[in-house]
């Protein structure tokens, strides 16, 4: 039988981690593409040894994962192909990265980054009804934002494990198209009802 304030315990200290893997989450994000550039950059002049280091420092100091050993050494044409897919899926952690600095920018500072009129906001036409709405539409997509950033560095992670030698689910590489297919398809959208 469990006590009750070890259950209590446990889910206080919920909310601490859950910040804990979103913050990590959001910084793996927001290297992503450029650990993808440099990764390629480096495995074109003979240096792939050093680009596979640092996608294993990446996975220990950034995501908080364990460190794992290099079951076999990848070759060069490999860890570029890393460093494409990489690359393509910090192109999408861009969406939700966008998605969390319009909701600081147009939700929590709303009131001081937009000088009005407010007629023809939402929530309007007073400044404290548009600041309102605003914050609640981003409060609301915010998770949707975080979320996927937690999905990308989940997805991008076991791609280092297979550049590692590891073996992986095969729904990994399914999830990598369907994220970036699907960023690209948010961002087409987007575009075009600005």
């Amino acid at each position: 039988m469990t006590s009750q304030p070890a259950i209590l315990s446990r889910s206080h200290h919920r909310p601490a981690r859950l910040a804990r893997a979103a913050g990590r989450s959001v910084a793996f994000c927001a290297v992503l593409l450029p650990a993808s550039v440099v990764t390629v950059l480096l495995a074109s002049t003979g240096r792939s040894a050093a680009a596979v280091r640092s996608w294993r420092r990446l996975r220990v100091r950034v995501l908080g994962r364990s460190d794992v050993d290099v079951v076999r050494q990848p070759g060069t044409a490999r860890v570029i192909g890393h460093g494409l897919v990489g690359a393509l899926l910090g192109l999408a952690a861009l969406v939700p990265l966008g998605v969390e600095a319009l909701f600081v920018m147009r939700g929590v500072l709303y009131g001081f980054v937009d000088p009005g009129p407010y007629d023809h906001s939402w929530g309007g036409p007073g400044k404290g009804g548009a600041w309102a709405v605003h914050f609640l539409v981003g409060l609301l997509l915010s998770p949707a934002g975080f979320l996927m950033m937690a999905g990308i560095a989940a997805v991008q992670d076991r791609l280092t494990l297979r550049l590692l030698g590891h073996r992986i689910p095969r729904w990994v590489t399914a999830a990598a198209t369907v994220l970036t297919l699907g960023a690209a398809a948010f961002v087409v959208a987007w575009s075009r009802q600005i």
